[in-house]
């Protein structure tokens, strides 16, 4: 593999930068946005499931015990 020196890494670092496509802000507040609501609907649920399954397992268990 060659070698570069710090000269050209940085010289090829900075042109791989700029190609970098930022999101506008409106993009980066609609994602962060759908990001904390799905990850709300994602807690209910399985918080949902959690105490189903508990709820299920305290009958199982209170019939046979």
């Amino acid at each position: 593999m060659a070698r570069t020196n710090p000269f050209q890494f940085i010289q090829q670092t900075r042109a791989e930068v700029a190609k970098v496509v930022w999101p506008t802000r409106r993009e980066w507040l609609l994602t962060t946005a759908m990001v904390a609501l799905l990850a709300t609907l994602a807690a209910i649920f399985f918080q949902l499931a959690d105490w189903a399954i508990r709820l299920g397992l305290r009958g199982i268990l209170g019939f046979f015990g």
